[in-house]
């Protein structure tokens, strides 16, 4: 069994990203998964709205129970403000999830257009670094829709070089996603589920299956 950490910025990052991964990785396989959204979601959007603040993690608890995961950890870092937060506080913060959890993989979100993506991407770097003894093994990076595809040219180019066939779980990732009731648009909106089912069929023809989900391997260790 594989520990398998996922991390992200803002509720619905990892759904976008890899929920179909982490269907197959939770329902499928039963790797041990936990997803943590390290800020609280809503503070900048919906400042002092404790109502939406709680329904957002409402939905991110059966977004995640849809795919398999129990253990879902909501932290309370400033939403959309992370790049106004010491990065050695930021860095704190993944690190006692790493310590806590003890994964063999992480999954992050890109460093794009989003400045927490790029904020949060560099603790998770600096977390996972591989001195001697640590544990993490894989570390990726996941593309969440409304975001990278967003990112102007020459700003961290999302390149992947790394797919995971998702045909069996696209139906669950959608099912996931739907829970997001504050985040779903209309198409051609990125979350929607028509342009959901557009990049899966995209990425998948990209590696040779029906429907794929794409990743960066920043390190790998093993066979």
């Amino acid at each position: 069994m594989t520990r398998v950490l996922v991390i992200a910025a803002h509720p619905d990052d990892e759904v976008l990203g890899m929920g179909g991964t982490i269907a197959l990785h939770a329902a499928g396989r039963g790797d041990a998964v936990r997803i943590v959204c390290v800020t609280d979601g809503s503070s900048t959007q919906y400042p002092g709205d404790a109502e939406i603040r709680a329904q957002k993690e409402s939905e991110a608890r059966a977004a995640a129970a849809e795919l398999g995961v129990t253990d879902y950890v909501h932290l309370d870092l400033p939403d959309m403000k992370l790049d106004t937060v010491a990065h050695v506080d930021v860095n704190r913060v993944v690190e006692e999830q790493i310590r806590d959890f003890a994964p063999d993989m992480v999954y992050t979100v890109h460093p794009d257009v989003n400045r927490d993506h790029r904020a949060l991407f560099d603790s998770v770097a600096v977390a996972t670094r591989p001195v001697p003894g640590q544990g993490v093994k894989r570390v990726l990076t996941y593309a969440p829709t409304s975001s990278t595809e967003w990112t102007p040219a020459g700003v961290n180019w999302f390149v992947p070089n790394w797919f995971v066939d998702v045909t069996s779980t696209l139906e669950r990732k959608l099912a996931s996603f739907a829970h997001y009731a504050t985040e779903v648009r209309d198409y051609p909106h990125p979350r929607s589920e028509q342009a959901i089912r557009a990049a899966a069929a995209f990425y998948g023809a990209s590696c040779g299956c029906e429907a794929a989900e794409p990743f960066v391997l920043v390190r790998g260790l093993g066979l």
